[in-house]
Parts: C-alpha cells; structure tokens; sequence
C-alpha cells in the first residue's frame, strides 16, 4: 500500500505542476491505471485513495508542491520533436538519420525534384540529421554540364542545404570494388547473352546459362569487359528468377557505355546502372532513410537483393506518390527538346515546371516549401494547381510587395475643363499597412494614360481617377466632371488607376502563357531593384527581371 500511495501523490504533485497547482483526480487515477495494468483490479481502492490524496495536494501553496515533487524525484516532462504539418515521423528514427537527395543532371530541377528536396530537408531539420546531396551522373548520354551549377542554384532558391556533397562519377573505383566483392561473393554473374535472348529467358522464368559460372570465370570475363562494345557483356545480379515481377529477375548492375562522360572523358566504359550504383552508395554513406517516389518501389526491391548478397543493412524506403502539375510539362527530356526547337525561350521559361522558371515569376521559395509540406509523404497521387500555388505565394507577397500604378493597353487622355484646384501632387503609400516604407508621389496635371477598357462609351459614364477627380468621355474626349469622392459615389462612378503621361516608365510584362503585354507605369516603379515583386494595383504581383534606362521588363506571377 505504501508503494500505491507514493506512486498516487507522485502523479497528483505532477499533474498539479502542469495545471496550476490543482490535480485533477480523474487524470491521476488515468495516469495510474494507463502505466500501471497491475493495479486495475484494485480501483475502487485506487480511486478512493487518489481522491484523498488529490484533496490533500490541491491544498498546499505551489512551493510546497514542488518541494514534495522533489523528494520523490522530481519531473522533467518530455519535449517532443517539434512536427511539420503534413509531415508523418519517419520509421526507425530512433537514432542518427542520414538522407539523401539524388538528382540526376539531365538539366535543372523542377517541381517534381522540389518535392524530396525540400521533404530530405524538413526531415534533416526535425531529426538534426544529415543531408547528403548526391549527383547521379553515371549515364553519360544523359548528363548535361550545365546542370551540375544548375541544381545547386535551384536548391540555394528553395532555402535547402545539404551537409555533404557527392558527384558518383567521381567513385567509379568504388564501383569497380564493390562489383569484384559482389562478384566474389556469388552474387552477381557475367552474362554475354545477347539482351531479346535473355529477355525471352527471363521471362519464361528460365535461368541464363552463365548464371552458375564459378567465381574465377566471372572474375576473368569482368576483366575483360572494358575491352568489349555495347551490349556484348553485363553484370547481373542475382535474384530469385521466379519472381513475379520480371523486371526483378537477374537485373543489369554494370554495362558498357562507349560515350564520353562530360566530366571523365573516355577514361571509362563500364558504367554502373542507377540500382547499383545507389545501393552501393546509400550503403557506404550511412544512409538511413530514402524518400522516393512510388515508381521507384521495383527499385527498391532490387537494391534489397544487393544488400542481401553483400550482409549490408537495408535502409527504410519510404515512397510517395506522383506529383502531376496542371499544364505543365515536367518532362526534362521534352523541354528540352522545346528549348532547342525554339519553342521555349529556355529554362526559365514562363511555361515550364523548371525551379527557374517558377522563380522568375516571382513565386517565393516559401510558397514551394509550404506545398510539399502539405503534400508531405502520403501514397496517393497529387495534382498540384496553380490556383493553390498563388495562393500560398499571395500570402507571402501581400506582405512584401509594395504597390504602383501600371496601366496595360494605355491610351493617352487629355482632361478638359480642369480647374487650377484639381492639379496636385497625389501620394499613395507604397504599402497600406507599412506606412513606414513611404509614400509614392504622381504628379496630376491632367494628362494621363488611363487603360483602353477603363475608358467608358456612354457619354454620362462617370470614372473616377483615383485619388484625383471625376471624368466623362464625350465625342472620346474626357471632359471634367467633379473632384469629390462623394460625387463619385453618387454617380456610381468606377474607380480606375491612373499614369502621369510625363515621366511614364515604358513596361513589359512577360505573362505566364509566354504572351507579352505592355503599359506605362508611375515613375516611382524607378526606385525598385531588379528581382524585386510589386504588385500593380487591379493587374496583380510581377517580379522585375531587368532595367533599361527608362523600361522596365516584368515576369507575372498572378492576381
């Protein structure tokens, strides 16, 4: 009995501390029976006990509580690891964590490659694990020098770093032990069958006739490889040949390649394939975790095999489903292909799902590291919708982007009938809620560029310039009307922007669809700095991509 009362008053004096000095006797008699089962067939008494104790704790000033709670050993509640929404705890974790993001150099990332960057990333961050970034490049034929820079731009924009740094053409040796090693270990054989011959093998779950070579046979024709042409000889692993996946039976773990590497020249020929060469590296790197698209589970299950014959450990796998986007080719082979017909003006272009491009619309790399917070790590396929993208970027952009005027489809207008009054100096702030950034200041002398569509056909229409006067256009010449915003309202007037005609800065605005749409904007638009995102009041936020003396050249994002 003595050992339930002091482990009853130990639970009252902690529930206690969490809840202001008064324990709750339901909690307590829950936190008694939940971790300790043994006493479950004594409740009435637990309960009667605790209720007394309960009333005795609830008693005593905080101080006394606390100093009771440290006779019997004090409390120190546990902090758990702070969870990004969307984001599942990774299995296993319960040491240090190692991933890895493993892009290919076939050109830049895009949103697809956002989505294990930034996932990679998030977890590092939760679990204070490591990063590794690792560039596949042992397919020569689909290596783009470029592309080296390129990935590490893209990840820079996105706000993802990286511990460590690998590029696999630089551990070709590595590859060549390991495949001595696997070879040795009588898991993986030569075969010189021709590829339709094998394949009509391994599909009729027949074994290749080099599967059971001896070790010194295999050793002899893996010296020799590199002497041989495309296709005469590979290593293959093996596997359980009955299994129901053909793609799984005895796959190809070393081949011949007669391309230069832009990074090795001819100094190779045999090159690992992907399953190989990522086994053999997520393995020597301590990898813990691999976070991986669904289409990778066959993947998977090779490199378990590889593992198995070499006695490694296998990571967890973790895979995701497909990540579409709506209208928007993610496919680098086919942008490519595009960019070199003339159909894209490159990378960056508007109309690409490239890391790049969406930058320089002036899509803020939060907004992209939200979204795959939200998608996280979830099975099921997503189609991601540049209607959910523009929202999450406007958020960030309401607060950052300062305000101007530009007028698309300018018509220049002459006001008649102005009185002296109405000419002045009219500011608007550059941001309502951040008066501290200043006032833009449009001088109102009664020319103006006003937007084709603003300019009404009935002749008792009334527009109202903002924060100017009241006109009409009669015989399509505007004519003075009122100054009041009470008129205005009594008129039911629309309200427009408006652009000095002296000083008007001269704009292009690249939009999304690659079309591009020109204007005239207030002359305070000067002081804004290339990279920067505006928004242009009733036309919506763009980024400045360049300045020219007095033009300014825009990428769109959205309204």
């Amino acid at each position: 009995m003595d050992e339930l009362k002091k482990l009853i008053k130990k639970q009252a004096l902690v529930n206690a501390a969490k809840h202001g000095g008064q324990a709750q006797p339901g909690a307590v008699i829950g936190m008694i029976m939940g971790n300790h089962p043994e006493y479950r067939k004594q409740a009435g008494e637990v309960s009667k006990l605790a209720g007394k104790i309960v009333q005795e704790i609830n008693q005593l000033s905080s101080e006394a509580q606390k100093e009771e709670l440290d006779l019997l050993g004090g409390f120190v509640e546990e902090k758990k690891p702070e969870k990004v929404k969307g984001l599942t705890d990774l299995p296993g974790a319960d040491g240090d964590v190692v991933l890895r993001f493993a892009p290919n150099p076939s050109g830049p990332l895009h949103i697809g490659h956002a989505r294990a960057a930034v996932l990679n990333h998030e977890y590092k961050k939760r679990y204070q694990g490591k990063l590794i970034l690792r560039v596949e490049d042992t397919d020569p034929r689909r290596v783009d020098p470029a592309a080296y820079d390129m990935i590490g731009e893209d990840l820079t924009w996105m706000k993802v770093e990286w511990d460590e740094q690998i590029i696999q053409s630089d551990r070709m040796e590595i590859y060549y032990q390991q495949a001595r090693e696997l070879i040795q270990n009588g898991g993986a054989y030569m075969c010189t069958c021709p590829g339709d011959e094998f394949k009509k093998l391994k599909d009729s779950q027949q074994s290749c006739p080099h599967r059971d070579a001896t070790v010194e046979e295999n050793l002899a024709l893996w010296e020799k490889m590199p002497q041989t042409g495309e296709g005469e000889m590979v290593l293959r692993v093996k596997t359980d040949i009955n299994h129901k996946n053909p793609a799984i039976r005895d796959w190809v773990a070393m081949r011949v390649v007669e391309a230069e590497h832009p990074r090795l020249g001819s100094q190779y020929k045999v090159y690992p394939m992907m399953n190989f060469s990522v086994g053999v590296d997520d393995h020597l790197l301590g990898v813990t975790h691999v976070l991986r698209g669904k289409d990778h589970l066959a993947n998977s299950e090779k490199q378990e095999y590889l593992y198995q014959h070499m006695g490694w450990e296998t990571p967890h796998f973790i895979h995701y489903g497909r990540l579409k986007m709506e209208d928007i080719p993610l496919s680098t082979s086919k942008a490519r292909e595009g960019i070199a017909e003339g159909i894209y003006s490159g990378w960056d272009d508007p109309r690409l799902g490239t890391i790049r491009a969406i930058a320089r619309r002036g899509i803020q790399a939060e907004s992209i590291r939200k979204l795959m917070n939200e998608i996280g790590v979830k099975m099921a396929d997503t189609t991601v919708s540049w209607k959910k993208i523009y929202g999450l970027n406007r958020s960030y952009l309401e607060e950052k982007a300062n305000r101007y005027f530009m007028v698309e489809n300018p018509e220049p207008v002459q006001i008649q009938g102005l009185p002296e009054s109405s000419l002045k100096i009219v500011e608007r702030p550059l941001h309502p809620d951040h008066l501290d950034r200043g006032m833009r200041r449009l001088k109102f002398e009664g020319q103006v560029y006003l937007e084709e569509k603003d300019i009404p056909s009935h002749p008792k229409q009334v527009i109202r310039l903002m924060d100017a006067v009241n006109i009409t256009f009669k015989d399509g010449k505007a004519q003075y009307h009122s100054s009041g915003i009470e008129e205005a309202r009594k008129a039911r007037a629309k309200i427009v922007q408006w652009v000095p005609v002296e000083g008007a800065v001269d704009c292009e605005v690249l939009m999304p669809d690659a079309s591009i749409e020109l204007g005239y904007a207030e002359d305070s638009l000067l002081n804004v700095r290339e990279g920067d995102v505006v928004q242009f009041e009733r036309v919506g936020f763009a980024r400045l991509d360049h300045a020219q003396e007095n033009k300014r050249t825009f990428y769109y994002a959205h309204k």
